[in-house]
């Protein structure tokens, strides 16, 4: 059996830490990865002048498997995000961000199962037509749907749902404002939800879906939707769990994908011991289930949701006294 190589992008602030965290854990479970690391973000343009290194682009492309800690972008300097660079550079079309419920976290709600899955390289994120006018009076920018783009992602989402034994999928827009865009994407979400008869479909209005997301939870299984939607809506998501440390993220191609922590680097914080890695952990299980080790994926989530309930070791996020290597041993002494 060829062994699977990885590349590592560790990234900036808490990024090393939960990433050493996420592979400690990979390796107790026996997955036998070769890791290939890599530079991006901060330390990329300390050590190599740019934020994205070319090296690295090679070495994504190399492995087509990345599981990447978060990355900072500089503000206000003219930098574009690394993120969605990266997910424009390899075509990474669908953006997976899971959450469900963890005892033992404070969160508002129990037993939250839920699946966004957003359109991650066209809508308002496409970086197309943005001017800005020479007195800084005016500023414009371009959403673009189109009906390829839409298909893709629908489809995905339903593929998703009944591959995982999902029985509902609700396709969020703003149609009844943004008639151009988001009218092509629910129209298509409608052609697309009647090839599927063992899945009930819904529809729902962006803002009206924010609302019913906090009022009732309970009623979401899958929600595919555009790039912006999907940005603010998988977020909204994340604070019914316990907030953006327990929550992962996918990037997915037709042959390349990327995992991450989608939280931020939280450099207040770096290097002090102090970091969550559980959202980098769950990252890494939605690796291995994309990699076919399904088996591997579910004893990492078994062993994270015992160590959360009990409260053993646990970080001060989950109400626990503990740093990021205590928290990382107590998942290792159950696996």
């Amino acid at each position: 059996m060829t062994q699977q190589s990885i590349t590592v992008i560790k990234g900036d602030g808490i990024g090393p830490d939960i990433i050493d965290s996420a592979l400690q854990i990979l390796d107790k479970v026996g997955c036998n990865f070769h890791y290939e690391f890599a530079d991006a973000g901060l330390v990329a343009l300390e050590n190599h002048g740019e934020l994205l290194p070319q090296d690295t682009l090679d070495l994504i492309a190399k492995n087509r498997v990345t599981l990447k800690g978060p990355l900072t972008t500089p503000v206000g300097e003219g930098f574009t995000s690394i993120n969605v660079s990266l997910r424009k550079q390899f075509q990474l079309y669908a953006n997976v961000r899971p959450v469900l419920s963890f005892k033992g976290t404070k969160a508002r709600y129990e037993d939250i199962d839920i699946i966004t899955i957003r359109e991650n390289t066209e809508g308002m994120y496409s970086g197309l037509g943005q001017v800005v006018s020479a007195d800084g009076s005016e500023a414009e920018a371009m959403s673009k749907i189109t009906r390829e783009g839409a298909e893709r992602i629908v489809t995905f989402a339903y593929e998703l749902a009944r591959r995982e034994g999902r029985k509902k999928v609700t396709a969020v827009h703003k149609a009844n404002i943004l008639k151009s865009t988001s009218g092509l994407f629910l129209k298509v979400a409608r052609e697309i939800g009647e090839k599927y008869p063992d899945i009930e479909s819904a529809e729902m209005i962006v803002d009206n879906c924010c609302m019913q997301l906090v009022m009732n939870p309970h009623q979401f299984d899958v929600i595919v939707t555009t790039n912006l939607f999907g940005d603010i809506l998988s977020d909204l998501c994340a604070g019914l769990v316990g907030g953006l440390g327990m929550a992962p993220g996918a990037n997915i191609g037709k042959d390349c994908a990327i995992f991450e922590a989608v939280h931020g680097s939280a450099p207040d914080i770096a290097g002090k011991n102090l970091a969550n890695p559980t959202s980098v952990i769950l990252a890494s299980v939605q690796m291995l289930e994309y990699l076919n080790m399904g088996d591997k994926a579910e004893k990492i989530r078994a062993a994270l949701k015992d160590v959360i309930e009990t409260g053993d070791r646990t970080t001060r996020d989950l109400g626990g006294e503990h740093g990021t290597t205590d928290f990382t041993q107590a998942l290792l002494d159950r696996l």
